[in-house]
């Protein structure tokens, strides 16, 4: 198999454990998002602290703590020894992180929304359900893109970690090639310009993403301005 196909199945690896470290994170994000916003103290306390040590540790402790710590737990309830797949550890333990980071931008978000429009929803008769749905929702998540697309492209870079529990991504890859050929340099600068692709690429869709969930604001500017009178100086008028 030739180094060109074995680079396209890391940086295929990469992707994927990325994009579903994604999916998993934001859903974890918005449950620890509107946990801190609930009105049930204990509930809140409980998912800031949980959120408060996710933020406080290193990236690194938590792959090793996933990886290790559910193999360990495991053992204790089955008796026997079961190893976890290291991409599903390194895809919790990436979800862990990002859900940690966008939870905080997910419920600045909800903040920013005008409560009066909950409000007036209810009162049109329109259930909470669809409210949250079809009015909160919509708002929130276009007051959160831009941060939320920062931190995707932190977990994107975040994803060399899971090399070290034997994920076989883009930097293992990269890592094994330049111990076989011993030209390190080469191979981590190749590793170096896939990543920057995959940020750039990235960037221009997020871009994309903006204008898009913020096309009716654009349009609703440009009706408001309407034409400009032209004032008349008495001069002119006589003239």
């Amino acid at each position: 198999m030739g180094l060109t196909t074995l680079f396209a199945e890391a940086t295929v690896m990469t992707l994927g454990l990325a994009l579903s470290s994604l999916v998993l994170g934001l859903l974890m994000a918005l449950a620890f998002s509107l946990a801190e916003l609930s009105r049930c103290k204990p509930l809140a306390l409980a998912t800031s602290t949980v959120v408060a040590i996710l933020r406080g540790l290193p990236e690194i402790l938590v792959v090793f703590f996933i990886y290790f710590g559910s193999t360990h737990a495991l053992f204790l309830l089955t008796d026997e020894f079961i190893e976890i797949s290291p991409f599903v550890a390194g895809t919790i333990a990436l979800s862990l992180i990002y859900s940690a980071y966008a939870s905080q931008t997910l419920r600045g978000a909800f903040m920013a929304v005008p409560k009066g429009q909950t409000e007036a929803a209810v009162a049109l008769g329109i259930s909470r359900f669809h409210c949250f749905f079809r009015i909160i929702l919509p708002q929130t998540w276009r007051h959160a893109l831009p941060g939320l697309g920062n931190q995707w492209l932190v977990l994107l870079k975040d994803t060399a970690l899971v090399a070290l529990i034997g994920v076989h991504d883009l930097l293992l890859q990269a890592r094994m090639t330049a111990a076989s050929t011993y030209e390190p340099f080469t191979w981590y600068g190749i590793a170096a310009l896939i990543y920057l692709a995959i940020t750039l690429v990235s960037q221009n869709i997020l871009e994309r993403m903006k204008s898009r969930s913020n096309r009716h604001l654009t349009s609703s500017h440009s009706v408001t301005e309407g034409p400009v009178e032209k004032t008349v100086s008495p001069g002119e008028a006589t003239a």
